[in-house]
């Protein structure tokens, strides 16, 4: 007769965290999950003052975070400061940036403001965490918040989904160098989600019809919809699971 096998744990407890981007939407969303789960956490943002509030919300909620105040355009910044405060068992980058506009009005300035974070900031923390990872002989879980922007084409967002686009492309490397070292790196790729970066675009009403349009599920999406993809990432129930986008678009980019 054959036995029945586990799931293996969702639990985190005894791992290091760090999410970057983490004060607002998706991105205190994440670091809420993984400290729910036992994550040890740190939020990385800019924003002194977002950093001091989302402390506070989460100690509010029994949660426990310390915070980090890093640029991700200052690679260097990156370098010193995650390999001092880590290794991180976890990295969740969630920081990202968007200049919408058509493309043929697309500025020089605006383009390189989105990539430095999106695209280059967004690889060298990778980077860094790895190398924190690596040289300590531990394995661990990177995971980029990307978009479904990532994986097809929308209007006024040339630049933002080359960015997305080009996250997806230096995942599935990243994963395969450094899956030797057991190291798995993923993205999350979410549809339009409800923060208070996004409310703009829910203003317009053309947008409105376009994106309940396209998401075959009728709805928008929220924050705790990507909540439980952070987690399972970040867990053992991952563990084969590497060079993968984990989209979370209520079908968008099926159709």
């Amino acid at each position: 007769m054959n036995g029945i096998s586990k799931t293996p744990s969702f639990r985190l407890d005894g791992r290091t965290a760090l999410v970057a981007g983490g004060t607002s939407g998706i991105g205190r969303g994440a670091a809420s999950a993984l400290a729910e789960f036992g994550a040890d956490v740190t939020v990385a943002a800019r924003s002194t003052a977002g950093l001091a509030e989302t402390h506070d919300a989460m100690i509010k909620h029994g949660l426990v975070v310390r915070t980090m105040e890093l640029d991700l355009a200052d690679v260097e910044a990156i370098e010193r400061m995650v390999g001092e405060a880590g290794p991180f068992d976890i990295l969740v980058n969630s920081a990202g940036i968007a200049r919408h506009a058509s493309a043929i009005s697309v500025t020089a300035e605006s383009f390189d403001q989105v990539m430095a974070v999106n695209l280059r900031g967004a690889f060298f923390l990778a980077q860094a965490v790895a190398k924190g990872l690596i040289e300590s002989g531990l394995s661990g879980s990177l995971i980029t918040i990307s978009s479904q922007m990532g994986h097809v084409g929308g209007v006024d967002r040339s630049v933002y989904c080359a960015s997305k686009h080009a996250v997806e492309g230096f995942t599935k490397t990243m994963a395969i160098e450094w899956g030797q070292h057991g190291i798995r790196v993923n993205t999350i790729c979410p549809t339009f989600v409800r923060t208070p970066l996004t409310e703009a675009t829910f203003l317009d009403p053309n947008r409105v019809s376009w994106i309940e349009e396209k998401i075959k599920l009728g709805r928008v999406g929220q924050i705790e919809d990507v909540m439980g993809a952070v987690v399972f990432l970040a867990s053992d129930a991952s563990a084969l699971v590497t060079g993968s986008a984990l989209t979370v678009d209520g079908g968008w980019t099926a159709g």
